[in-house]
């Protein structure tokens, strides 16, 4: 890592980032945001492996989200790799994950670590980009980003600098662990960041990867987003310094081809797959913005409920509405864990697979993987495919609700109902895929939205 300067950023409107909602002092948190400058290296291929290729200078955005009381904070800082598939810094591990994480006391960090999110241009999925310098050039106008290719530098940078905390709101906290995390294309450059450059820039303590493909980001590309990833599957490298936890949905396996790149859990790895879980879902677009982790959940549960209209987008069918909220929660509970004290997280059975398909159960939803009461105590066909509409809505998924008749067949009653549910809640609890923490929302969102 070279030198680098941490700038407090002031001036113009609050900081962006696409992500929660509501006002952090509500749930004990405090932000601040930073200008991280250096100069970063970009990497290539050699003969004699891994090298630098060229350097040259940056300055990107860090935002930090911590307890407002020191007394509160627990170690952990968990930083993120914004995504920039929509064309602007985006937040979605801390959207699905901030529940747990503030609950435990662990700090955030989101690090502006594409040129998309700061100078602009066209997303991977075709969307114009929304700049940061272009936003609010009152506060974010002196940084700059010399291009992808230069990206997994300045994420070490970024979080080596987190590890010293000097001249940030982290400053004073005894941060003992620093663990990585990102979504969808984040997830695909963390799969190179681990493999390529983890071995020669050791920063971090664990890798949380959620929701990649089955290749890999390009190492040394030309800061085109739309770059064509490589053709071959890539699994993670065998030799893993630290432990990495690898979290996906069935579009991920399938329309993202990772099945391709599916690989057994060792010493150092663990994948889990979810059943009835889309690559983006309606906690994606609702819930997760409004979620404070606190009852009552009566305005939670509405934004639960499945629907063809959300985020200034239409979708042919209802999005997935499956609870991959609470598989994320538990992910980083069990890889914080894991770091502290070596305790793996459980072993996932395999969503199964036969001639190329899913294999579904007489409801419609898929067989094995990691369980939850919503494919165990179905109301609806929870799929990780068959939407359209508009460009992401591949990646949506899908949610198909059982006749009234068909419920009440299952069931019988109401009751009958949401006894099956909590049986089912306890069971992905006894498996470690869902937190102790979490069950009385889940119970609760079940009853208020039942279709009994």
């Amino acid at each position: 890592m070279t030198d680098v300067r941490l700038t407090h950023l002031s001036g113009g409107n609050s900081p962006f980032v696409a992500g929660t909602n509501f006002d952090l002092t509500t749930v004990g948190y405090v932000q601040a945001e930073y200008a991280l400058s250096g100069r970063a290296c970009a990497y290539g291929r050699t003969p004699g492996g891994i090298a630098v290729t060229e350097e040259a200078d940056f300055s990107t955005r860090l935002l930090v989200f911590r307890p407002a009381e020191d007394s509160a904070f627990n170690g952990t800082v968990w930083v993120e790799w914004l995504n920039v598939s929509g064309g602007l810094d985006a937040a979605p591990s801390w959207v699905y994950s901030h529940t747990e994480a503030i609950r435990r006391g662990a700090a955030w960090v989101g690090v502006s670590a594409q040129r998309i999110g700061v100078m602009g241009g066209t997303s991977v999925l075709g969307m114009s980009g929304l700049a940061l310098v272009e936003i609010d050039p009152a506060r974010y106008g002196e940084l700059s980003h010399p291009g992808d290719r230069f990206s997994y530098d300045i994420y070490a940078q970024a979080s080596s600098a987190v590890r010293l905390t000097t001249g940030t709101i982290l400053e004073g906290l005894a941060v003992e662990r620093v663990l990585a995390i990102g979504e969808s294309q984040s997830a695909f450059r963390l799969t190179t960041y681990v493999n390529d450059i983890d071995p020669i820039a050791p920063v971090h303590d664990g890798f949380l990867v959620h929701a990649r493909g089955g290749n890999s980001a390009p190492l040394h590309d030309d800061g085109d987003p739309t770059h064509s990833a490589p053709s071959e599957p890539v699994k993670f490298r065998s030799d893993l310094r630290v432990p990495v936890l690898c979290v996906q949905s069935e579009t991920d396996l399938m329309s993202l081809n990772y099945l391709a790149a599916r690989q057994e859990d060792d010493d150092s790895f663990v994948l889990w797959e979810i059943a009835g879980a889309a690559h983006a879902d309606v906690y994606t677009f609702v819930a997760g913005a409004i979620d404070t982790g606190s009852p009552p959940f009566d305005e939670l549960a509405v934004a639960w409920k499945p629907v063809r209209d959300c985020a200034g987008m239409h979708f042919d069918f209802p999005v997935n509405a499956g609870p991959q909220h609470y598989l994320l929660n538990a992910a980083v509970w069990h890889l914080d864990r894991w770091v502290r004290d070596g305790t793996r997280p459980p072993s996932s059975p395999r969503l199964v697979v036969r001639d190329g398909a899913f294999v579904v159960d007489d409801y419609g939803n898929v067989l094995g993987g990691a369980r939850t009461p919503h494919v165990d105590a179905p109301t609806a066909v929870l799929s990780g495919f068959g939407n359209g509409g508009n460009p992401v809505a591949f990646l949506a998924g899908s949610t198909t609700p059982f006749e009234h008749e068909k419920v009440r067949d299952l069931y019988g009653t109401r009751i009958g109902y949401l006894e099956r549910f909590a049986a089912a809640t306890d069971e992905a609890v006894a498996a470690g895929f869902v937190l102790t923490d979490d069950v009385a929302e889940i119970n609760a969102i079940a009853e208020i939205n039942s279709p009994l």
